[in-house]
């Protein structure tokens, strides 16, 4: 942040010392001490402090004390109390003897922030190696993909850097709530309930001039595609230094990834969750309703209700005192604008405990957090206008393998069971019912939730199908599957064979759950009978997705069977995520500050198509000061091109480079590389 700012926590005593033109003499020089923030400062409204010179500290109050004379000049050590208001503040000092005439001289400026390493603030931590992880730590990852395909993307959060503290705070001097009452806007940033707030409705722009505007589209041609961000704090100056217009574009793991880095750097622990298959259920009804055709494609519904292939939102970590006890604690907050909250679209904190709990009562939002991992997915057959049947009803679909970065480590810790009891078991269902007795209301008598139950979409099936990948999927590669079939017994065909037809369709996928139309279709007949399973291959040409996939890379491969004998139907599915191709980051040496350090950075194009267009982009705080880019042309099928660049790393510790390598045919090609950056050594 620099060395030539004074930046203070809450609660953490700091030294001055003051010079005089005469010797300074306690009992008849009376100092008096003003601190004042925000446009109008005023005591009741505690933006202004007025304190003066004490022998000791008298509590958890703004003081001067601990003071020692030494002829024209005085050592004097100031503590503010942890709750104090956090921003900038101007420091006076006014000098009077007895009643006599008074001198205001000012002293200068200083940051307050949050103060997770004090007990009585209401963000302590008491973990030096969480503190270290979840307020220090300038990089991370964050977890996208699908379930069964987690990639992990290295970010620099870069909360140190340069200007960031001051961007910080104009985006809450951009907010709504200071726009329209600075004053008590200001009175409140005493509570990390509330700041955390107003930075959730910031990070994006939907009501305001917030950091980022949001795109679930496929055109990016107005900005930057929100896979092509390595971090935050190219972000956070494009906002500042374009006059505050929302930088274009994010998705929710760039809103989240801002949002960590500013609460991080205003000293509220974070940490930025993701979770896989998560729902948008927004009618708050607590089922997510999906809709097929009998030839097997999704079809689109005007509904807003989606399930995301991965949400990622932040927790932040802090006492609840507008709640009953036992909720403090880490607290879900999300950027990623969904729906409004007090109108503005923003959402929590809700607390995680209250999320396990089904205590969906309990602000700010739990009602649609607790449904993102919690929800019921239903699958229909929809023709003729209408749902005809249940294909699928699943209790545990949604809220799979919720992830964080582990602490002091690369790898990711699954913190699923911090939200929810184990899936199936009789304490979950139990609160997941209470939930929909508070959530549902009045409704619940008519919830299509409810009617599931007494439904047929439960009974059994006379066969069991299932997708699996022959071989490994690779990006600019033919897919080969296989569907596995068996009969089975069930109530209708207790015995004897049975005939299948099986309508077969591959749609891309955006993560947010929306596909395309389908990009290739097959119809496969069978014949069961017990005893013997079918293996039937199914083969997807690279030529039929080469120019359909969305930037995600994901395929929904979905079969719906039909028995001839009955007409009933049951859904196969299987999505395929295709990798891109890696690279290999290498530093040649010892890592010192100020002397250079190569980096060779290499990758082999293992498609059959050539990489066009092809840039590479290193960010890494305490390494790079801002971004290095470099244009390196096509890279044709089968070739390999090496990079070097030298850097010259700017502070030492622990560093994490991030390395993007982005083409027309592939936007997102990520790697990093963990350098420990040691003190320069004397020459």
């Amino acid at each position: 942040m620099g060395l030539k700012r004074l930046i203070v926590r809450r609660g953490q005593p700091f030294g001055l010392q003051l010079h005089f033109n005469r010797p300074f003499h306690f009992g008849t020089d009376y100092l008096t001490f003003v601190a004042e923030t925000g446009p109008v400062s005023l005591e009741l409204l505690g933006t202004r402090a007025t304190f003066s010179l004490t022998q000791a500290r008298k509590g958890n109050v703004w003081s001067a004390f601990d003071f020692t004379v030494d002829t024209n000049s005085l050592l004097v050590s100031l503590f503010t109390p942890a709750n104090a208001v956090i921003g900038p503040y101007t420091l006076k000092i006014e000098i009077s003897q007895g009643q006599g005439h008074s001198v205001v001289h000012p002293l200068g400026t200083f940051i307050l922030l949050f103060n997770p390493w004090n007990a009585e603030d209401d963000v302590y931590l008491p973990s030096e190696i969480l503190l270290q992880e979840y307020i220090m730590m300038d990089y991370g990852f964050v977890y996208k993909g699908h379930e069964r395909f987690i990639t992990a993307w290295p970010w620099n959060y870069g909360q140190f850097e340069e200007d960031i503290i001051d961007i910080c705070f104009e985006i809450l001097n951009k907010s709504l709530y200071f726009l329209e009452n600075p004053s008590r806007d200001y009175s409140q940033r005493n509570d990390p309930v509330y700041v955390c707030r107003v930075v959730s409705a910031m990070i994006n722009s939907n009501d305001d001039s917030g950091v980022l505007h949001g795109n679930w589209g496929e055109d990016y041609s107005q900005g930057v595609s929100p896979l092509e961000w390595n971090g935050s704090v190219a972000i956070l100056w494009q906002w500042s230094a374009r006059g505050r217009q929302p930088v274009k574009y994010g998705q929710c793991w760039v809103f989240a990834a801002v949002m960590c880095t500013v609460t991080r750097c205003l000293g509220v622990p974070t940490r930025v969750v993701s979770s896989f298959r998560s729902a948008r259920n927004m009618d708050g009804n607590l089922t997510v309703d999906t809709y097929y055709d009998q030839n097997a494609e999704i079809l689109s519904t005007r509904k807003r209700d989606k399930i995301w292939d991965f949400h990622v939102w932040n927790e932040c970590w802090m006492i609840r005192k507008d709640l009953p006890p036992g909720y403090n604690g880490w607290q879900v907050l999300d950027p990623t604008p969904q729906q409004t909250s007090s109108g503005l679209f923003c959402c929590g904190p809700a607390s995680v405990k209250a999320i396990r709990e089904g205590e969906v009562h309990l602000p700010y939002d739990t009602p649609f957090a607790y449904a993102e991992v919690n929800a019921d997915e239903v699958i229909w057959l929809f023709g003729d206008g209408q749902a005809q049947e249940i294909l699928v009803h699943n209790t545990s679909s949604i809220g799979k393998e919720i992830s964080t970065k582990m602490v002091g480590s690369d790898q990711r810790q699954n913190i699923t069971s911090s939200y929810k009891y184990p899936e199936g078991s009789p304490e979950e269902r139990s609160v997941f019912m209470k939930a929909s007795r508070k959530m549902l209301g009045p409704r619940r008598a008519s919830s299509p939730f409810l009617d599931l139950l007494g439904s047929r979409g439960s009974e059994a099936q006379p066969a069991q199908l299932q997708l699996h990948l022959a071989r490994t999927p690779e990006w600019g590669q033919d897919l080969m599957l296989k569907l596995h079939a068996r009969r089975v017994p069930d109530r209708v065909h207790p015995q004897g064979p049975i005939r299948l037809v099986v309508h077969f369709s591959a749609q891309a996928l955006l993560h947010q759950g929306d596909t395309q139309e389908p990009l290739w279709r097959q119809i496969v007949h069978l014949n069961l009978d017990f005893g013997n399973e079918i293996q039937w291959p199914l083969l997807l040409p690279y030529d039929n997705y080469r120019n359909k996939l969305t930037d995600e890379k994901l395929i929904r491969v979905s079969g719906i069977a039909k028995v001839e004998d009955t007409g009933r139907s049951m859904l196969v599915l299987k999505d395929i995520s295709l990798e891109p191709p890696h690279l290999s980051i290498e530093v040649s040496k010892r890592a010192e500050v100020g002397k250079a350090l190569r980096v060779h950075i290499t990758l082999t194009n293992t498609l059959m198509v050539a990489l066009s267009n092809c840039t590479v982009v290193l960010e890494g705080s305490g390494l790079i000061d801002g971004q290095i880019s470099k244009n390196i042309g096509t890279l044709a099928p089968g070739r390999t091109i090496q990079i070097q660049v030298d850097l010259y790393p700017i502070k030492t510790g622990p560093r994490q480079l991030q390395v993007l390598i982005s083409s027309k045919e592939i936007k997102e090609i990520k790697g990093y590389k963990d350098i420990f950056v040691a003190a320069s050594r004397a020459s």
